[in-house]
């Protein structure tokens, strides 16, 4: 199947997870601002259309793209990225989109098709949980650059994980590397560290599959807080350890796309699905 054609674009990268509730949108509107903060030109594409939730994140929740020419569509700008959401084309921020999965595939091709990117260093799509039909529309039709799978230490989260990271791999995306989220806790009050998801769950997936630990994000009320008021960290407290943490993995990201060019003449093989 034919790629979507988006010459203007160097890296295309996917935030993925196994299962919801990891803080994989925490750490793709935080990644994509950290890119952006380094210098980059930067989009970041919502690709949860069940569940979208980066207009929030950005502080964006009632706004609406605009279209200038009545064919394509502006992204909307916030924090200095150019981000589009199905939440920016919806009537209203609580209306749902009922939809079956090729209404669902259809919309995300045209997100991305019709929106007017300019020139980007780095698009970020942020994924839904899962490995369903986004994902495989992803990988026939958009010429993704690399992939990073996002995971807390608790075995529950890292079962769907390694799901992730073998559905990459049947369809030729590279995995860069796995970040560690909700890594450690430390008490507001003493300082003592709880791991409350467990302990090193993320160091021992990336190990397994010989993968780039690209970071390891603490189980912080800053970062929840920040992210829900459309600020987050790496925008609210640049020079503050939150920020420092996604800028960290930031570089990390870059020196991949470095060594690892985007191959868009990747051809999307046969999947063969066991009973």
């Amino acid at each position: 199947m034919e790629k979507i054609k988006l010459d203007a674009i160097k890296h295309i990268i996917a935030i993925a997870s196994g299962k919801g509730g990891v803080g994989k949108s925490t750490v793709a509107v935080n990644l994509a601002l950290a890119l952006h903060a380094l210098g980059h030109k930067v989009g970041l594409l919502d690709a949860d259309i069940y569940g979208p939730s980066q207009s929030l994140m950005l502080g964006g929740r009632d706004e609406r793209a605009q279209s200038l020419d009545g064919k394509t569509v502006e992204p909307v700008m916030k924090h200095g990225i150019a981000s589009m959401s199905i939440a920016y084309l919806m009537p209203e921020a609580k209306a749902p989109a009922i939809w079956r999965g090729p209404m669902v595939s259809g919309a995300l091709q045209q997100m991305l098709r019709d929106t007017q990117w300019g020139d980007l260093d780095y698009l970020i799509i942020d994924l839904p949980p899962g490995t369903g039909d986004i994902q495989l529309t992803m990988a026939q039709r958009i010429p993704v650059t690399g992939a990073v799978v996002v995971t807390t230490p608790q075995d529950v989260a890292l079962i769907d994980a390694r799901k992730a990271i073998e559905m990459l791999r049947k369809v030729n995306i590279p995995v860069w590397g796995v970040i560690e989220n909700m890594s450690v806790h430390a008490c507001e009050k003493c300082g003592h560290e709880t791991h409350i998801f467990g302990n090193e769950g993320g160091v021992g997936l990336a190990k397994e599959y010989k993968a780039d630990l690209l970071g390891q994000i603490p189980l912080a009320r800053a970062i929840r807080e920040q992210v829900d008021q459309g600020v987050p960290p790496v925008v609210n407290d640049p020079d503050g350890p939150y920020a420092q943490c996604f800028l960290a993995i930031a570089r990390k990201v870059i020196a991949h796309s470095l060594l690892k060019p985007a191959e868009n003449s990747r051809t999307f093989p046969e999947v063969d699905i066991d009973a």
